[in-house]
């Protein structure tokens, strides 16, 4: 059970923080407990089940999200090897659905790859999966790291930079 404060990835949401647990106010006299959750890069307020089935895990430590960023370069493009856009939207919304950084970060990782193949132009799905993936991905970081979303990627720029000239 998560508690009150916490920041958590709540399904395909992203980062949301616990601002309470409890019935909320519609529940009348039901006795099961909720969680309030606050998106940290939205507006809304989601009231969901402490026992829903709606995948939900805490954020990134810092110590993780710096580890993670040590990773990038190894971590390969997993271009599906397919022309069909239904097969490749539904390879790029398994790696979304995974809640796993290290998808995701393959995932905006394959998109540019394919953006800087001989000047092709990217499809709009590929676009669309890579900013959300994007999104996800730098919003955790920024709450992991306690930064503002806007300087995750010059953050991880500047990181991947550094260490790749402490190791030449």
């Amino acid at each position: 059970m998560y508690h009150e404060g916490e920041f958590i990835i709540y399904g395909t949401n992203g980062v949301c923080k616990v601002e309470a647990v409890g019935r909320p106010p519609f529940a009348g006299d039901e006795a099961r407990l909720y969680y309030t959750l606050a998106p940290v890069f939205g507006t809304e307020t989601i009231y969901i089940p402490v026992d829903s089935p709606v995948f939900m895990r805490p954020v990134l430590s810092k110590d993780q999200a710096e580890e993670l960023i040590e990773t990038i370069p190894c971590i390969e493009e997993d271009e599906p090897d397919t022309h069909s856009l239904r097969l490749i939207s539904e390879h790029y919304q398994a790696a979304l659905q995974s809640h796993d950084c290290h998808d995701l970060v393959q995932l905006i990782k394959t998109v540019y790859a394919k953006s800087q193949r001989g000047g092709r132009r990217v499809s709009q799905i590929d676009q669309r999966y890579r900013k959300r993936a994007e999104d996800l991905l730098h919003g955790e970081l920024s709450v992991a790291l306690g930064i503002p979303m806007s300087e995750v990627q010059p953050y991880i720029a500047h990181m991947i930079s550094k260490n790749t000239r402490v190791k030449a």
